[in-house]
């Protein structure tokens, strides 16, 4: 369609050396176009910040040496593109300083108080540990065989410091291999204005029904089972609840819960198995290849 009207699309790239071999070589991105398909391999492509290869994701932080104001921290914070959420709890800390210098009404160009100057400098150094970080492509192994049963399980979590949600795929194999993956994390600062822990678990249940639904969109599977966990036992207590009326601020949210999950899909989880704990309190760099918010493994999710 875009021919027919004038507009030629090219530069184009595959992980897969077949499609690419497909593809007139006129077209094909310039690296690719006098390509030895036998002897060479593919190279690492970029796109908007995320490094694109056969089988991870990796981020490139590019930091640039520029004075320590809210408007520097504010183009760094927003430097690392990250829509699926791959490193939204390391990005948690450096948007709650940016919240904090909101909070003493610092101005965009103004220095930046000591304490906090030096909370983001510590944090700016760890950053560069994400180029060692590694997320896989692909949902399901090479060798994991015929897929016979996948499950979308959703992760909900809160604290004074921030709110967030996580969500995995959990595929079972014919002979009833498990492999879990990563798919889409958000985590964000607790409002400027005060707002009690159940609530913020209430916004945070909200966040995780309406990713759940864009998935259901989006993701091209055959979901047999959906679970939705949170370690707020009142939470709980107010999706189950269909006769007590709330105010304006929870009824709105339980409202949007129950339009979009039945309560039999919501269950608790402990705050230690809980991977969203991760989004509401942040983690540093260096630990998040370890943390249980990314890992791709052969584990049960959650317990009734």
């Amino acid at each position: 369609m875009c021919n027919r009207g004038g507009f030629n699309l090219h530069k184009f790239t595959s992980n897969s050396k077949e499609v690419i071999q497909r593809i007139p070589a006129s077209d094909r991105a310039e690296d690719l176009k006098s390509m030895d398909f036998e002897r060479e391999t593919l190279q690492t492509e970029r796109a908007l910040g995320i490094q694109w290869c056969i089988e991870t994701f990796k981020f490139i932080i590019s930091s640039k040496d520029r004075p320590c104001t809210r408007r520097a921290i504010l183009s760094e914070v927003s430097s690392i593109f990250d829509p699926l959420g791959f490193v939204a709890p390391v990005l948690l800390e450096g948007k709650a300083i940016l919240q904090e210098l909101c909070r003493q009404n610092v101005g965009w160009d103004d220095p930046v108080p000591a304490e906090l100057q030096a909370r983001w400098l510590k944090w700016k150094l760890e950053l560069e540990e994400l180029e060692n970080f590694a997320i896989p492509r692909c949902y399901k192994p090479l060798d994991f065989g015929q897929v016979v049963k996948a499950e979308l399980h959703h992760f909900s979590d809160a604290s004074l410091k921030g709110y967030g949600q996580c969500s995995y795929l959990r595929l079972t194999n014919q002979v009833g291999k498990v492999h879990c993956s990563f798919v889409v994390g958000k985590a964000r600062v607790a409002p400027l204005k005060i707002v009690t822990v159940p609530r913020l678990e209430l916004t945070a249940a909200v966040v995780s029904v309406r990713v759940a639904d864009l998935l259901r969109k989006q993701l091209d599977v055959d979901i047999t089972t959906e679970v939705f966990w949170t370690d707020s036992r009142v939470v709980l207590g107010y999706i189950a609840n269909d006769v007590k009326r709330f105010h304006i601020f929870v009824a709105n949210r339980v409202q949007e819960i129950q339009e979009k999950s039945s309560v039999k899909q919501w269950r608790y989880i402990d705050t230690k198995s809980n991977p969203a704990d991760d989004a509401s309190r942040g983690v540093r760099p260096k630990d998040l290849s370890k943390s249980k918010w990314i890992r791709s493994e052969e584990r049960r999710v959650g317990k009734e």
